[in-house]
């Protein structure tokens, strides 16, 4: 496998920002629904407080705590990322270029607000 330095940061920020969507984004989160159980929990200061635990029947369980896990997650996004280039490129070209400027911004969104908190 031959991939120049240009190409390895574009595949690496296109699998941060697929590991995010998945792992983290709201907008995703009807995809990760059916594998948690929300827990509303009373917090010390009297805050109410959601967590999400991975359900309990097995495949469900195993999909959740992937999800729950973002390395875990990252792995399997970069795995994907890799395959449709070797299954259609065609369609791999665009679909990396959008996430990997999707994940490049972001992280720029997070340097830009945390310089300005200070």
């Amino acid at each position: 496998m031959d991939i120049s330095l240009l190409q390895f940061t574009i595949l690496g920020l296109a699998a941060f920002r697929l590991t995010r969507l998945l792992v983290f984004d709201k907008i995703t989160e009807f995809l990760r629904n059916p594998f948690f159980t929300e827990v509303v929990e009373e917090n010390d200061q009297g805050e109410m407080e959601v967590y999400y635990v991975p359900k309990e029947t097995p495949i469900k369980r195993f999909f959740g705590e992937l999800l729950s896990c973002y390395w875990c997650t990252g792995i399997w996004s970069s795995i994907a990322l890799v395959l449709l280039h070797y299954v259609n490129s065609a369609l791999y070209e665009p679909v990396v270029l959008i996430l990997a400027i999707a994940g490049l911004s972001s992280i720029l969104e997070t340097i830009v607000q945390n310089w300005l908190q200070k």
